[in-house]
């Protein structure tokens, strides 16, 4: 019965199988608020900054208490919610439509990896697609976090999560193939890595190894993987759904996966240079983990 009712809630509502991107139905779904939400947010961390440095001339650390930990929870949550609402949604889906697949020779993971021609962003899957844009919002809070504590304004921080807010859209706005894959990937390790910040902000002891940096050069991997699956399927089956969106949003995150893969490498080369102590390796990480924890493809 718990079960009947979790995949009722999470894939079976009326309110998700009836889903429609819509620009006049679903909130937050236009261009222009697209451009000026992020325009916003950009200028309100510009703002923050400046305010701070002319309020608080000294570098000292502005407590925020139990907020960044709240922050993560929620973010640990909603991770594991949308992962669990795709997944059953994408069987579902798999379910009612590969009837219709067999005249092209289609397979679930291919379906996975490539969409049809002509889809359209409605459906299950969809609507949980259009859940993880929204919480783009909430994950750029951290932003305004790290600036309050120590008044530090990375334009990498700000250039990815505007980045992660306008590819979320693209993937809704052009039914871009490849999503629910890479949405299952991010969630998943999302839901441990947020759970990680959540144990670690409460005062409970961290792990010994780059936790934060390991778990994301292991999504970073996957999606690679993927991507190049996607590639492949669209030339030998004739073309998948949303390819100029696909296109554009690889060239963003192959230029932020090399600078994390940049890092990376630098980071281990220090730490064989410092004799690979324990301390070092972890002083490294959070560096690394300050550069790209925010980044998911």
């Amino acid at each position: 019965m718990v079960i009947d009712n979790l995949r009722y809630r999470l894939a079976e509502h009326p309110s998700i199988v009836g889903f429609r991107w819509s620009h006049a139905q679903s909130w937050g779904s236009t261009w222009v608020f697209l451009f000026t939400s992020i325009a916003a947010y950009v200028s309100a961390s510009v703002l923050l900054h400046l305010l701070l440095l002319l309020v608080f001339r000294h570098r000292l650390p502005l407590p925020l208490g139990h907020l960044p930990a709240v922050h993560s929870l929620c973010m640990a949550l909603i991770s594991i919610t949308i992962f669990a609402g795709i997944l059953l949604s994408t069987a579902a889906e798999i379910r009612d439509t590969r009837w219709s697949w067999r005249r092209t020779r289609t397979t679930p993971f291919q379906w996975l990896l490539c969409f049809p021609l002509g889809t359209r962003p409605s459906g299950r899957v969809f609507f949980w697609s259009y859940i993880y844009y929204l919480s783009r919002f909430l994950h750029a809070l951290s932003t305004f976090f790290t600036i309050i504590r120590g008044r530090k304004l990375s334009f990498f921080k700000l250039f990815n999560n505007s980045i992660l807010i306008f590819t979320s859209f693209l993937w809704l706005e052009f039914s871009q193939s490849l999503q629910v894959l890479a949405i299952l990937l991010t969630t998943l390790v999302y839901s441990v890595v947020y759970g990680y910040r959540f144990w670690t902000a409460i005062g409970l002891p961290s792990a010994c190894f780059p936790f934060v940096v390991n778990c994301q050069m292991v999504l970073l991997g996957c999606n690679l993987v993927c991507h190049i699956g996607m590639l492949m399927l669209h030339l030998i089956k004739g073309g998948c759904n949303g390819i100029g969106a696909w296109g554009f949003n690889s060239v963003l995150n192959g230029a932020i996966l090399l600078l994390f893969l940049n890092f990376y490498v630098k980071m281990h080369i220090r730490n064989r240079k410092r004799g690979g102590s324990g301390a070092a390796a972890v002083k490294e990480a959070e560096k690394a983990e300050e550069l790209v924890k925010d980044k998911d493809i």
